[in-house]
């Protein structure tokens, strides 16, 4: 098991005060290290970027410990096994863990899985089959619960997660009505991914939107963004809609309070529609992701779920940039770094 070369990574050398920025991060090199008794190294291809590193990297209490100064920002990751002590991982074998932001990373096999290669290049193993998938899948299926006939509306309706929502709502009958920045992001998601329509919240008015193509009002909502679009959604509830929260991305580098949550006419809509409001992390069905990953490559085997991917070069000491490409809606599709 050799192990000449080099491991670059990137560590997280402070915490940021609002946007993260490229002195909050550190890259540097160290000797690739042997995979011990049951662990393997992994070779690592694509590092997933995900709007979750913001809080990460935030030091408050979560559903996760933060990462700490010093330590390998946290990341999941995608690669090719090439030295193992584990039969279970055997070497050659592709295989998705967090890993985190570097070339090479060493695991006992906790919470990784191996992947086939054959069904679908390694990116989309950390996007439409990944985590975004997961939380699409069990966010609309398990939360949600579309009927047909419902509307569903989707914020960053051309996202990762987003784009995955709004199409298993279609398969299931509902009226889905999508938000998203920009007229290139509107036309994909009505024209590509088969959404009833899309509002431009960088240029159209949102509430008139919700007016013009949910008539009928909002019967479901899946909410990653929060802030001023989930403020508007709110108003706009059916009694017992359902609401299933993943993420609140619009207050993830907000310096105040005003800019984090809900204001009080959200919360008015919470009570006198009687909406079910439910946060979830996807972590909370990781003994289902079998199920998940089995209709997710179902449906795109059936040319029913379309999925994209942006990939972005520069490798390990282009993570910080990359990062904010998230939360000024640089990327389109799932973001992932090629190592």
């Amino acid at each position: 098991m050799s192990t000449t070369g080099t491991n670059r990574s990137c560590t997280l050398a402070s915490r940021p005060v609002g946007m993260s920025k490229a002195e909050n991060f550190s890259s540097g090199d160290a000797a690739i290290e042997a995979p011990g008794d049951g662990q393997f190294r992994v070779k690592i291809s694509h590092i997933s970027i995900d709007p979750a590193m913001r809080g990460w990297i935030t030091d408050g209490p979560s559903y996760i410990p933060p990462v700490q100064i010093g330590e390998v920002m946290r990341a999941g990751a995608i690669g090719v096994i090439e030295a193992s002590n584990n039969p279970k991982f055997p070497e050659g074998a592709a295989v998705t863990g967090m890993f985190g932001v570097q070339q090479y990373a060493i695991s006992d096999g906790a919470t990784c899985n191996l992947v086939d290669l054959s069904l679908a290049p390694a990116e989309r193993w950390l996007g439409g089959l990944g985590m975004p998938g997961m939380t699409a899948y069990f966010g609309t299926m398990d939360i949600l619960k579309p009927k047909e006939g419902e509307t569903m509306v989707v914020s960053a309706a051309s996202g990762a997660v987003g784009a995955l929502v709004g199409q298993i709502g279609r398969l299931h009958g509902a009226r889905v009505v999508g938000i998203a920045g920009g007229p290139e992001k509107c036309a994909y998601v009505v024209d590509e991914l088969g959404f009833d329509a899309c509002i431009d919240y960088k240029n159209d008015d949102v509430n008139a939107g919700l007016k013009e193509h949910a008539p009928k009002r909002v019967d479901m909502y899946f909410e990653s963004v929060g802030g001023d679009i989930g403020n508007t959604v709110f108003g706009h509830m059916n009694t017992f809609g359902r609401v299933a929260v993943c993420g609140l991305i619009a207050g993830y580098n907000a310096t105040s309070p005003e800019g984090l949550g809900y204001n009080p006419l959200a919360q008015r809509s919470m009570l006198v529609n009687r909406l079910k409001v439910q946060g979830f992390i996807v972590f909370d069905f990781a003994s289902r992701y079998g199920e998940g990953a089995k209709a997710m490559v179902g449906w795109m085997a059936e040319g029913k779920l379309k999925m994209k991917e942006d990939v972005r070069g520069g490798g390990v000491d282009a993570f910080p940039d990359v990062l904010n490409e998230l939360y000024t809606g640089g990327n389109f599709g799932k973001l992932v770094l090629a190592v």
